[in-house]
């Protein structure tokens, strides 16, 4: 890649973008005295400010770098999960807004315990905790690399400066000067997508329809193939594989539920989760299509030799872009970090201390769970940059990426259990305790026999079962796992007691509450 200094403009633009992230940090230090304001502060952030934050929690740092370069190398395929988002909230936001609202404190995995038992929190909050680690050590380790390539800067450095300010932000601020953070840095992504997007554009000999000329021929604005293969990554996989990312993300995330909380009220929450896909989706989109065009762009000027997909995009920021712009993307591309990463640290403080401390250290005062909060932020952050640290030091081969792949197979499923739990009122603990007990047996089949290790060509699959091995593609692996908690947990169920339930843990009780209001008008 070709290596660009920064100009001093650019520099600036991105100090300020950080000095303004750092301002909101300090501007809500005031009043986070209890741990519902530092967690949750309901009624004190209009439902627009909610969407924005949504919008930029999904959209991570990975958005800006991978987003483009599948759109550059294959086709939009990767784009149908984020597509079948907005089907999916719309036909349930209705009902999981208000029941959450009405029925958790702080916790998503509050529900799971009411609803299953304390197995079965402890099950799902560790899934959260384990995934969303794993995810905030690949964005500090990407963004790293990405800046290091594009600046030229030394990428120990930029991990532990960005990772300082979102640590920061989070601790002195909670969850009020997150969201604000991301209103900000939202307007930014947004921003930096759309003149990367028309200066790509007016790049381009012939423009718009040259752009669509050269990705018809070459296949490059579909979501192919279309076959019924659910060995290869299909349009099929991608959308079944969407539909239960939206259900476990909308459904069951910690950073989408606590979102809803903090509205004032439940149709605030609604609009909110609403206008967050509605921005979500179409930048995902941008994202994918601004690789579509950096195709066409590189077919009329060819690119040096040896830059992968991923470099692509980073490359003509800094090759093509004017000074001043370079500076406004980047900020872009560290403000999407802070978003995402902020918003994990403020979650995963939830989680440690409503699942965990409270658990192990009931009836103290809230003062001391607050405390503990802002101490879980602190290690977490650092817990964080540690694993983008030891991911830069192990390299693209290192032990660090096989450990977190078998993380996930003690983190399947919980889609499923969330479904079981609001839809059949005859599922109960102890079938779903048996349920999870298979989703994770299978979801350890499916990897060991499936996943290969080892460095260079010398990789082997660790348990070779020969025909017995699973080879399904990997994203249909997620979804086998749900599926086989339903259906297990809920067979499992009929051997055992019908529970009693309150109905507002139940879509039923919603249904006939909404139906009982509809009366008494």
């Amino acid at each position: 890649m070709k290596h660009e200094t920064l100009h001093l403009a650019d520099y600036i633009i991105i100090a300020i973008a950080l000095a303004i992230s750092l301002t909101i940090g300090l501007r809500f230090s005031k009043g986070q005295n209890s741990t519902k304001k530092y967690f949750v502060s309901r009624g004190s952030i209009p439902a627009w400010a909610i969407g924005m934050s949504l919008m930029a929690t999904l959209i991570s740092s990975v958005t800006f770098l991978a987003y483009p370069g599948e759109g550059f190398s294959s086709n939009w395929i990767l784009l149908v999960q984020g597509l079948m988002v907005p089907i999916i909230l719309l036909l349930m936001v209705w009902f999981i807004v208000p029941l959450y609202r009405e029925v958790i404190g702080v916790s998503t995995y509050e529900y799971f315990e009411k609803r299953f038992g304390t197995f079965a929190r402890f099950y799902s909050s560790i899934s959260f905790v384990l995934t969303h680690f794993s995810k905030m050590g690949t964005v500090f380790f990407l963004l790293a690399l990405a800046l290091a390539n594009m600046t030229n800067t030394n990428t120990f450095a930029i991990i532990w400066v960005i990772g300082f300010v979102i640590i920061v932000i989070t601790l002195i601020g909670g969850i009020e000067a997150v969201i604000w953070a991301d209103v900000v840095q939202g307007f930014l992504l947004i921003g930096g997508g759309i003149v990367s997007f028309f200066i790509l554009i007016f790049s381009i000999k012939g423009g718009f329809p040259e752009l669509w000329h050269i990705a018809s021929i070459n296949h490059k604005n579909n979501f192919g193939p279309y076959t019924w293969d659910f060995k290869k990554l299909t349009f099929i996989v991608m959308a079944i594989n969407g539909v239960f990312y939206a259900i476990q993300k909308y459904g069951t995330d910690q950073t989408m539920v606590q979102r809803y909380l903090t509205a004032k009220t439940d149709k605030a929450a609604i609009r909110a989760s609403i206008l967050g896909v509605a921005l979500t989706v179409p930048l995902w989109a941008l994202f994918m299509f601004i690789g579509t065009a950096l195709f066409a762009f590189y077919q009329q000027n060819p690119l040096p030799a040896g830059i992968k997909a991923d470099a692509v995009f980073p490359y003509f920021i800094m090759s093509k872009l004017p000074t001043g712009v370079v500076g406004l993307i980047l900020a872009a591309l560290i403000s999407a970090a802070i978003s995402s990463l902020g918003a994990d640290l403020n979650c995963l403080s939830a989680i440690g201390v409503e699942d965990y401390y409270k658990k192990f250290r009931p009836n103290r005062t809230d003062e001391e769970y607050l405390k503990a909060g802002r101490w879980i932020v602190v290690f977490a952050g650092i817990g964080a940059i540690m694993i983008a640290t030891l991911y830069l030091l192990a390299g693209d081969e290192g032990a660090l990426g096989i450990v977190f792949t078998l993380y996930a197979i003690f983190s399947g499923g919980i889609a499923g259990i969330f479904l079981l739990g609001l839809f059949s009122s005859r599922a109960n603990r102890q079938g779903l305790n048996i349920g999870i007990t298979a989703c994770i047996i299978f979801t350890a089949y499916a990897f060991l026999t499936s996943t290969k290790i080892g460095l260079g060509n010398e990789k082997h699959i660790l348990l070779d079962l020969g025909k017995y091995n699973f080879n399904q593609h990997k994203y249909m692996l997620g979804v086998y796992s749900h599926l086989v908690v339903i259906i297990v947990g809920y067979v499992a169920s009929l051997f055992f007691p019908k529970p009693e339930l309150n109905k507002n843990l139940l879509f039923s009780g919603w249904l006939e509450a909404k139906r009982a209001n509809k009366l008494n008008k």
